[in-house]
């Protein structure tokens, strides 16, 4: 064999021992964690945006992998898209596994959940105890009357309208209230889509105003239809509602626990149901969908009076007189009730 073919075959023989190398080495370094033995996590944050760049250099800062660089060069050579979000990384995980989880994991979430009954305010902090917004960040957001009509919301606040769930959201740039705020009205147009006051937003905001009262009134769900029809009825026939919670309400922090006669007959307070006439100006609180539909179709009944029960259920009646002695026997007990006209959604 002539010399100059036996150098030119030496030369390819050494290319692919270089090429082969080459490959060994990335393939370990794809696959071999920087440490094995690592057990704690590390929350990892990816700003919407940011590049493979920026997050292969912070990658090698925090420790996660051994070069960066190779790291940035892997995951173009995979076409890898990075999510944004926060993810749980350790250095346990390999090159590959970091790679795949910032391009198709799934980021942490933060739970929020609140009952049925809540007020705005109240929906706020438990917003803010998430940390995924403030307190201030989200009532302010909830009052931004351009953005409740873009969702289709005909209310000057969102009271009533922050539907009680349990959520599921990813760390939000700049604790961005609105996509939390989104989802709350999302749900709750969700829920009402079937009903017939949906078509029409004022017949909308009357029922959740309702049904916000009856969310109030009872957590006994057998009754909430029962109620519905009580404040039908007063409604009809031009009686007051004389709503316990409606007062509370208007007092807002200035309410100590105990309701009052005084209360009962200040003007001054526009939720005070046994003065004004007709319903609320607004819902004073959010219902949960089981009161929006007794709102929405009240129980048909000729009853005008209920009265809490020690149990927590209630007593209803037709009658003045009937409702009176039912006051007598579940709540007085020899302690007169504030309200002189007898007791609790009477």
């Amino acid at each position: 064999m002539k010399l100059w073919l036996k150098l030119f075959l030496a030369g390819i023989a050494l290319m692919l021992l270089a090429a082969g190398a080459t490959l060994f080495a990335a393939r370990q370094f794809i696959e071999t964690p920087l440490d094995m033995a690592a057990n704690a996590t590390v929350i990892f944050n990816v700003e919407p945006g940011e590049n493979l760049f920026t997050v292969s250099a912070r990658l090698e800062r925090e420790g996660l992998v051994r070069w960066g660089e190779a790291f940035r060069t892997y995951g173009r050579l995979r076409k890898a898209t990075l999510q944004a979000g926060e993810f749980e990384l350790s250095a346990s995980m390999s090159p590959r596994q970091i790679l795949e989880v910032l391009a198709s994991g799934k980021p942490i979430l933060y739970r929020l959940h609140f009952p049925e009954g809540l007020t705005m305010r109240e929906v706020a902090l438990a917003v803010n105890a998430t940390g995924l917004t403030t307190t201030e960040k989200f009532l302010a957001a909830c009052r931004d009357r351009d953005f409740l009509v873009s969702q289709g919301i005909n209310a000057t606040d969102a009271e009533g309208y922050l539907f009680p769930e349990t959520y599921f959201f990813p760390r939000i740039p700049d604790k961005n209230p609105y996509p939390i705020l989104k989802a709350l009205l999302g749900q709750f147009k969700d829920t009402v889509a079937d009903l017939p006051q949906a078509r029409d937003p004022e017949e909308l905001h009357r029922m959740v105003i309702l049904a916000s009262l009856v969310e109030k009134e009872t957590a006994v769900p057998s009754e909430r239809g029962t109620v519905a029809g009580v404040y039908a009825n007063r409604l009809r026939v031009g009686m007051l509602l004389q709503c316990d919670p409606t007062i509370i309400y208007g007092l807002g922090e200035d309410f100590d626990g105990n309701l009052r006669r005084s209360h009962l007959q200040d003007p001054k307070n526009p939720y005070n149901t046994y003065v004004h006439p007709g319903l609320p100006p607004g819902p004073i609180c959010s219902p949960g969908a089981a009161a929006l539909q007794a709102a929405s179709n009240p129980e048909k009944h000729d009853l005008f009076y209920f009265v809490a029960r020690q149990d927590g259920s209630h007593h209803f009646s037709r009658s003045l007189r009937e409702h009176t002695n039912a006051v007598i026997k579940y709540q007085r007990r020899g302690k007169p009730f504030p309200d002189s006209s007898g007791g609790k959604g009477n």
